[in-house]
């Protein structure tokens, strides 16, 4: 059994190619007597330069050549009777099913754009939750409390707080660096945690174990500096894609909500 979603795709355009909504279509080639209609070129070099491919003579001749080379194979797969076979169709159905999700999606979403107004309240709600500074901390995350008293006395013995990062905490990413990580606002991280570097100062660690649903950390504040928050217009895109992402899940929500689902 074949279990290839490209192949799928070749069913779905060899239908495509024997549809009578295409027979009037301008041709772009003919493979064995089969039309490939310009639509359908005109179609790909249309995603191709929404991804970011200038449309040029040698894009469209690749794309000839592509449609070309697939029509071949979805000819061949026919004269075998794979367009019949169970989970070939079963791959062709969800790649419908796919083709059709997104173009909704696309349609309600040109037919309600995220205005200014919608973008601009969110830029100041995501202001009003950095705070004004940002922090640079180090964390070493062991396993047990235990382990993080252990180590807080061998913080107050003069221990190095990078070194006994290096060697024990179990963030492999920042205990490369010491524990670094970085330079971040509190609400970057989760609750507990962002607590303890707000009781900080310059310089200090914590005395008590800190526990998340990682672990048990012990943390140290490095140092203190006003945040700088980009402009409206920088952070722009990202919003607007933030925005749109939670869009279509209330969408989906509602869709699903008024749906008989059993």
């Amino acid at each position: 059994m074949l279990k290839s979603v490209k192949f799928a795709t070749l069913v779905v355009l060899g239908a495509l190619a024997a549809n009578p909504a295409f027979a009037e279509d301008k041709s772009a080639a003919l493979v064995n007597g089969v039309s490939i209609p310009q639509a359908r070129i005109d179609l790909r070099v249309k995603i191709a330069t929404a991804q970011g491919q200038p449309d040029s003579p040698e894009l469209r001749k690749a794309i000839r050549e592509d449609m070309i080379n697939l029509e071949v194979l979805a000819q061949e797969a026919r004269k075998n009777g794979l367009d019949k076979d169970p989970e070939v169709m079963l791959q062709a159905e969800f790649a419908q099913l796919s083709v059709l999700g997104g173009a909704y999606v696309q349609d309600y979403a040109r037919k309600h754009p995220i205005g200014d107004e919608q973008l601009t309240k969110e830029y100041d709600r995501l202001k009003s939750t950095l705070g004004s500074n940002e922090y640079e901390a180090r964390h070493i995350l062991v396993e047990t409390q235990d382990e993080a008293k252990s180590i807080i006395a061998q913080l107050g013995k003069k221990g190095k707080f990078d070194k006994i990062a290096k060697e024990k905490s179990m963030d492999v990413g920042s205990a490369e660096r010491g524990g670094s990580l970085g330079w971040a606002v509190p609400s970057n991280f989760v609750q507990p945690f962002a607590d303890a570097i707000l009781a900080l100062k310059k310089g200090e660690y914590t005395k008590e174990p800190v526990q998340t649903q990682y672990g048990w950390h012990v943390i140290k504040l490095d140092d203190v500096r006003p945040l700088k928050v980009p402009s409206f217009d920088e952070l722009k895109p990202q919003i607007q894609q933030r925005l749109q992402q939670q869009f279509i899940q209330d969408l989906l929500a509602d869709l699903r909500s008024k749906a008989k689902i059993e």
